[in-house]
């Protein structure tokens, strides 16, 4: 009861934000009818429509956002057509006839009626904008939507959607009240009731056409919406009181979630109360630490008590925690001082890196100063429920998980983060600014406008847009071509043997072909078996890379695969295009693993 209060108190106060004016031309429309054949049947559209489509997009998925999309098309249209209406009145009594026929004959009159007066044509307008209606995310909405997320298809889910539509369906149809006296002023004291319907109907159309361009958007996002953000929370903190937290994945659940603000909340300023997301598990399992002393003594949870601490996932070939680790780096000096403990967690993704000598080596190449657990067993991996390369969390002083970001990525919010628990344990940084590292080579960051190549392994258990005529003949020695590539196409050429993980290069002078657009070229290789070097030259569309050379290639495009790791063969200079990519093995022995892009 408690939620259904909350839904429609949030509804009601969707008036107040920006996100309902595209809706107002439209409502404001229907104010000079009368209000249980005009205005009580759109509004009971648009409600039903927003309730119904919610549903589908908190349960449905992919398939809901398509359908929602077409509707939206449909709804423009239909729109346009009403604005088209009220401009031409005949064109108005030619559309609705039928359906004002259709409904005298459903009421049994058949004394006909005229459009305006016909509840069909106000509830065919609800629907279509209620098709269009986006209230804006706020807290109780999040909780809504949430809900309904979290618990499926649910009579539940539906009825607090339908309390929400129901609030703002009160909130404008006190406005339309409100409206229709204006309308009806306006009508005796200026006689200008026919330029108004045409005002409208411009109103309507423009309205229809800023939506279809998306200008909406643009003028809701530079509108404050933290009025009705607040009082949605207000209400929140009045009427529920907060849930148990959530636990780690190795303690027992509550019987209650907490209480999530909706992710696109579009507040001004960073939340200082950050949720209890969970407790840090324990740091065991480790085979190896780095970094803790000449004894290599093991992080403890006990050791981190009153210490705001970030726990950082990553695996040294993988190219989203390369470009994070600057980042990294950065907050452990900034803040060390401050109390913050950084502890990374090196869980591997490739058998190679389950190595402890191989993550010495990165540790090393790396400049990484933080302690760091070489999770080879997946200990401490398992201990947090953990499912993603990068993955930081960020815990309090007093133990508890207050924040994570998985994936690179949003570096100034993870930093007021650090900020925010700083303060909180008594210990504010000094400076509110946030770090911008210069970083070099792999460790730059991606040009994501011009990435239109993704992630590619080599290894056929996930091997994706293989050209090669014959495809992969799995863990066998066998002779390859590459014939003409599309984008993101590619193929072997000489004999390989394609095992699980990787491709072997059984003999001298064999070659990988890759089709791509991207700014960066990366590529996982490793030396051969007993740790010969084998050399390489790259080519792109057929010529050496010159000023688009690699941070592991020259501008002739020669390298050598010394170690296992990830090297940059190609940072393209100039415009971004599409090109065709070629490595060719001077030496046979190597392991090729994995393709990235940036």
């Amino acid at each position: 009861m408690t939620l259904l209060i909350l839904a429609y108190l949030g509804g009601a106060l969707t008036i107040l934000s920006p996100c309902i004016l595209p809706v107002l031309p439209f409502v404001l429309s229907r104010s000079g009818q009368p209000f249980l054949r005009g205005r009580l049947p759109m509004l009971a559209g648009m409600a039903l429509t927003f309730a119904v489509v919610a549903t589908l997009a908190s349960v449905g998925g992919a398939w809901a956002v398509r359908a929602n999309e077409y509707g939206r098309y449909a709804a423009l249209a239909l729109l346009a057509v009403f604005g088209l209406s009220l401009l031409v009145p005949k064109l108005a009594d030619t559309l609705t006839r039928p359906v004002v026929a259709l409904g005298n004959r459903l009421a049994g009159n058949g004394n006909g009626g005229g459009a305006d007066a016909s509840p069909w044509a106000s509830l065919l307008l609800g629907v279509a904008t209620g098709m269009l209606w986006a209230p804006c995310a706020g807290p109780i909405l999040g909780i809504v939507l949430t809900t309904a997320a979290l618990q499926g298809a649910s009579v539940q889910g539906s009825l607090l959607l339908v309390a929400y539509a129901a609030g703002a369906a009160t909130s404008l149809a006190a406005a339309l009240g409100i409206g229709g006296r204006v309308f009806a002023a306006m009508k005796r004291s200026m006689g200008a009731g026919e330029w108004l319907r045409r005002g409208l109907g411009v109103g309507v159309l423009g309205g229809a056409a800023a939506i279809a361009v998306g200008a909406d958007v643009g003028l809701l996002a530079r509108l404050s919406t933290g009025g009705p953000a607040r009082l949605e929370q207000a209400l929140i903190d009045r009427l529920h009181k907060p849930a148990p937290a959530m636990q780690a994945a190795n303690n027992a659940q509550p019987a209650e979630a907490p209480m999530l603000l909706a992710a696109n909340d579009t507040s001004v300023g960073f939340p200082i109360r950050l949720p209890v997301e969970g407790q840090l598990p324990p740091l065991d399992g480790a085979v190896k630490w780095f970094n803790t002393g000449p004894n290599a003594a093991p992080v403890s949870r006990d050791q981190l008590q009153g210490k705001v601490t970030l726990v950082y996932f990553w695996t040294y070939s993988c190219i989203n925690c390369i470009r994070t680790l600057p980042y990294l780096r950065a907050w452990a000096d900034k803040y060390k001082d401050q109390g913050l403990t950084v502890v990374g967690v090196h869980t591997p993704e490739f058998a190679f890196e389950k190595n402890p000598e191989n993550v010495r080596r990165a540790v090393g190449d790396f400049k990484i100063g933080f302690p760091v657990a070489v999770d080879s067993d997946y200990h401490i991996w398992r201990a947090f429920n953990n499912n993603y390369w990068p993955a930081a969390y960020f815990v309090d002083a007093r133990g508890n998980i207050r924040h994570h970001q998985f994936g690179e990525g949003d570096y100034a919010n993870s930093e007021r983060v650090i900020q925010t628990l700083l303060a909180e344990a008594g210990r504010p940084s000094a400076s509110h600014d946030v770090v911008v590292p210069d970083a070099q080579g792999a460790q730059a960051a991606p040009d994501l406008r011009n990435v239109r190549s993704g992630e590619t392994y080599i290894g056929y258990d996930q091997a994706t847009n293989f050209a090669s005529p014959g495809g992969i003949q799995e863990d066998g020695s066998r002779a390859y071509a590459v014939g003409a590539l599309h984008l993101n196409g590619w193929g072997l050429q000489g004999q390989w043997t394609v095992g699980a993980e990787q491709a072997t290069l059984d003999r001298a002078d064999g070659s990988i072909v890759y089709r791509f657009h991207a700014r960066d070229l990366h590529l996982v290789l490793g030396p051969a078996a007993d740790g010969r070097a084998v050399r390489f030259v790259v080519k792109v569309d057929g010529k050496a890379p010159g000023d688009s050379h690699g941070a592991d290639t020259d501008a002739a495009g020669n390298g050598a695969v010394t170690q296992t790791r990830l090297y940059q063969l190609v940072r393209q200079a100039g415009t971004i295009g599409e090109h065709t990519f070629e490595i060719r093995f001077l030496d046979a022995g190597t392991h090729a693993y994995a393709f990235t892009f940036g």
